[in-house]
């Protein structure tokens, strides 16, 4: 069995890092595009172009499954990625953890890049999914491209300034963006505030592992034999996985337990 996930950047390596925990046997193959990171700021039919591009060097390792592991490109590409790749190659996307969140009662925050905060794709899944539930949206301008870089103090930067456009009274929390699961828990260190109950997280990394293994007819084997293999492109070249995806322990994790093809 054989895994593609696609994103921007390294937002990639926290669905990457679960395929890996739940199927040690699947070959991986993880297409991201340095040079044209963020994509955030693109217009949507820069973005689509973009994401056609590094799906389709994806695509041509043969994988049984594409997971789009960004939401700016599911926000905006999703119809054309499926429309150039299927039924031949399921396409899944990421989407913002609105209802899971939403069906605690809220306030409940979604922090996402200015590119998805606002749209009409996030702004339908509010209405679907959180009628009547007090929802803030929080754009957190350069945090993606931060963490990308892993440039500790951009991240530190750009949290500090979500937090503070973030209302002090909500109990859950929507990462709205991939990359910031790889900065959770600085995350929920700048937004809980002394003496309220634990900030609840969602992200969508095990969601959309899962149903991409639904999605082509398999299962969990978190037993199964550790010999799966690891390919990174890089804008479509092949590499190895970069520094700044090792600083995170998802990147170090896959780096470990991935024998070399």
């Amino acid at each position: 069995m054989k895994i593609a996930l696609m994103d921007s950047g390294i937002g990639l390596l926290p669905a990457a890092a679960v395929a890996r925990r739940l199927r040690p046997d699947a070959d991986l193959v993880l297409s991201w595009d340095p040079d044209g990171m963020p994509w955030g700021p693109r217009t949507p039919e820069d973005i689509t172009r973009r994401a056609l591009d590094v799906a389709g060097a994806a695509a041509a390792h043969k994988p049984d499954v594409l997971i789009v592991a960004c939401n700016t490109a599911s926000v905006h590409s999703l119809p054309a990625l499926r429309a150039r790749f299927e039924p031949e190659l399921p396409i899944i996307g990421t989407v913002p953890a609105i209802k899971p969140a939403a069906a605690g009662g809220g306030p409940v925050a979604i922090w996402a890049t200015p590119a998805t905060t606002g749209s009409p794709y996030q702004r339908g899944l509010i209405a679907e999914f959180a009628a009547g539930v007090d929802v803030a949206e929080v754009p957190c301008p350069g945090l993606a491209d931060a963490v990308h870089h892993a440039d500790e103090a951009a991240v530190e930067a750009a949290i500090a300034a979500a937090a503070a456009r973030t209302p002090d009274d909500i109990t859950t929390l929507v990462l709205g963006c991939t990359n910031y699961e790889l900065v959770a828990e600085r995350i929920r260190a700048a937004v809980q505030q002394p003496g309220r109950p634990p900030l609840i997280l969602h992200g969508t990394a095990g969601a959309v592992v899962a149903q991409g293994l639904r999605r082509i007819g398999e299962q969990p084997a978190p037993e199964a034999p550790a010999d799966g293999t690891l390919t990174v492109l890089l804008s479509g070249r092949e590499a190895e996985l970069p520094e700044t995806a090792l600083t995170y322990e998802e990147g170090r994790f896959l780096k470990a337990v991935s024998p070399a093809r």
